[in-house]
């Protein structure tokens, strides 16, 4: 975590505004969305993208949580990797995935998607775009739609990255830990 305590801080449900509120129901609401409650009309269009990305984008699960993973990890967004590595893990990923995703497309084991998928996700981190090289591999695996919700999954994660390092928003107790860089 790059900060100890939040710059902005999450609001107690009471203080949310109703109708995100009614949005959440009974469950508990993470710290994440009780921060951006303290924006509610910047969260509400917010969660209409990030819904797109995490639950019906055209790449599989697994395949995206490897990116968002990866992408989390070079952002050094704690929070974001203590989150994902548990859906990662629901979406199919393995520990020992997990924990190579730290090290990236260089470690050993992965396949020729998942190695292009960590590729992709580095270019984009560095450079805002990805190389002919590693758009030719993903294209033999991915078809269009599934390789534009690969750039706006890596950007959107970038950017909640962003936001939550710098707001300073503080993880759930007992989520797992960023690696080392």
């Amino acid at each position: 975590m790059r900060l100890d305590t939040p710059r902005v801080p999450p609001l107690d449900p009471s203080e949310m505004d109703e109708k995100l509120r009614e949005r959440f129901g009974d469950r508990p609401i993470l710290n994440i969305f009780r921060t951006l409650a303290q924006h509610p009309d910047l969260m509400r269009r917010w969660l209409v993208f990030g819904n797109h990305v995490l639950a019906k984008s055209t790449l599989p699960a697994r395949e995206r949580e490897l990116v968002i993973l990866r992408i989390g990890y070079l952002c050094r967004a704690g929070y974001e990797w203590g989150q994902h590595v548990e859906i990662g893990k629901q979406s199919g990923l393995t520990d020992d995935e997990i924990t190579a995703i730290a090290e990236g497309p260089g470690a050993g084991g992965w396949s020729e998607l998942d190695r292009a998928l960590l590729q992709a996700t580095d270019e984009l981190h560095g450079d805002a775009f990805i190389g002919d090289a590693t758009w030719q591999t993903l294209s033999k695996h991915l078809d269009t739609q599934q390789l534009m919700d690969l750039v706006f999954s890596v950007g959107q994660y970038n950017l909640v990255s962003m936001a939550l390092n710098t707001l300073g928003v503080q993880p759930e107790p007992g989520l797992a830990k960023l690696p080392d860089a």
